[in-house]
């Protein structure tokens, strides 16, 4: 399976959740957002939100500053 995270093209094994994505690729969970065929995912609802061949996710970082 081939999927795209933050433009770049990634293969796949199997399919996955959006929180075993994060966890495979090293990616940061926390404060950050998660976007699926441009959709805004909700954090509560990653471990239910299948990955699936050609999906475009885009992983956004929160920073903070003053």
């Amino acid at each position: 399976m081939q999927i795209t995270i933050n433009g770049e093209i990634k293969k796949l094994e199997e399919e996955v959740n959006l929180d075993q994505l994060l966890e495979l690729f090293s990616l940061p969970s926390q404060r950050v957002a998660v976007e699926l065929n441009r959709e805004v995912i909700r954090k509560k609802d990653w471990g239910k939100t299948r990955i699936r061949n050609e999906d475009r996710i885009e992983v956004v970082h929160f920073v903070g500053g003053g």
